[in-house]
């Protein structure tokens, strides 16, 4: 079944990201899926599914349901597939709301990922949900995410002759873009030399390739076709969507081919929904724990070819005035993490509909947002106004 414009974004919510909310992770929760509600411009009563994130300590299906009053639940799932859980979920939300399962799907994720459990001290949940990385990962200490995925960019940088100053100028570039963005954490300015001068964590990554930690929560809703065009705003339209996994998914070392992501096995399925080529892209959204991971997205869309995305990196192709603007909110690495990627679909819309403030772009054409999450579960959508 294609989903081809039968399902629209309508309503998008965010709370204030920072390094010390105040707020329970539930209370987040609620305050983004609030925003996003009125956002819509519709009853809560009219949301009849639901999407939360398993992340964090809040609420299931059950506990939205109770605390936003709801008459009738027709649909609710969770997925389990880390960063690209909020876009995976659109995927469910768009194949419920085109085949009639529900009218109104909302998705939320957030947590207090600084000022609690930071990711960073959770080895021990990563081996229990990874059993490969027990035999292959951990005995040689890599125990978290920079360790898994500093391998990958190693390879990269191996097969293809990226560079670190390559990696460093997407840092630098989408920390020009979060200062233009007042729901952005990191708002001091950063040069490529702060960049390479930076510590390294774990070979090549420096401080300034790896995102931040932070507390926040983001929501969104998916509306059927035949009601999109009836909520406050302008229908963020779903041209295509996908979702893909890499071989040994729990495990990069084991992979025949380790720059092989969920991402690159997405997107043509989501291009050819779309009815779209790379090229006629006009921004985008990727998703970004680590800074050569845009890279490796820009060549898994087909945007570049391989090896040639740190090159168009590095002569400003991502900037507001590039060929691709991308990540135009600052992304995870300068605007905000812990809301399972939310955030980029947020700035997608708001740019769709012309509201993104100073990094507003003159948009006639689609804007992709990618999810990245686990090691390597991947998923891409292609969204447009028209």
């Amino acid at each position: 079944m294609t989903l081809h414009r039968k399902a629209a974004v309508t309503g998008i919510g965010e709370t204030q990201y920072s390094k010390g909310s105040g707020m329970s992770d539930r209370d987040l929760q609620l305050q983004a899926v609030e925003r996003a509600i009125a956002d819509a411009g519709i009853n809560p009563n009219e949301i009849d599914g639901i999407i939360p994130s398993p992340h964090g300590n809040g609420f299931t299906s059950e506990g939205f349901n109770e605390h936003l009053g709801l008459k009738r639940l027709a649909f609710s799932a969770t997925v389990h597939f880390g960063g690209a859980n909020g876009l995976t979920a659109m995927h469910g939300a768009a194949m419920a709301v085109a085949s009639g399962s529900a009218r109104h799907v909302l998705v939320v994720a957030g947590r207090n990922g600084y000022s609690g459990t930071k990711i960073s001290a959770r080895p021990q949940l990563l081996q229990a949900n990874f059993e490969a990385t027990r035999e292959f990962e951990s005995p040689f200490g890599a125990t978290v995410p920079m360790h898994f995925y500093a391998l990958m960019a190693q390879r990269m940088m191996h097969l293809y002759g990226t560079t670190s100053r390559q990696l460093g100028m997407v840092a630098v570039t989408q920390r020009a873009h979060a200062m233009l963005n007042d729901n952005a954490i990191m708002q001091t300015p950063l040069s490529i030399e702060e960049h390479q001068q930076s510590r390294m964590l774990v070979d090549p990554l420096h401080l300034f390739d790896c995102c931040i930690e932070s507390d926040g929560a983001a929501a969104y809703i998916v509306s059927a076709a035949d009601v999109a065009r009836d909520c406050r705003n302008p229908p963020a339209w779903i041209l295509g969507i996908a979702e893909g996994h890499p071989d040994s998914p729990s495990s990069i070392v084991t992979r025949s081919d380790t720059l092989r992501s969920g991402v690159g096995i997405a997107a043509p399925y989501a291009l050819q929904m779309a009815g779209i080529t790379p090229q006629d892209l006009q921004a985008a959204m990727l998703y970004d724990p680590f800074s050569f991971l845009v890279i490796l997205q820009l060549e898994a869309l087909g945007y570049c070819k391989p090896g040639e995305g740190g090159s168009f990196v590095e002569s400003g192709g991502i900037a507001l005035d590039g060929a691709l603007p991308t990540n135009t909110h600052g992304g995870l690495l300068s605007q905000a993490h812990s809301v399972a990627g939310i955030n980029h679909l947020c700035e997608a819309v708001r740019q769709l509909r012309g509201t993104a403030g100073k990094a507003q772009l003159d948009l006639s054409g689609p804007v992709v947002v990618t999810g990245n999450g686990d090691f390597g579960d991947g998923a891409v959508a292609i969204l447009s106004n028209t």
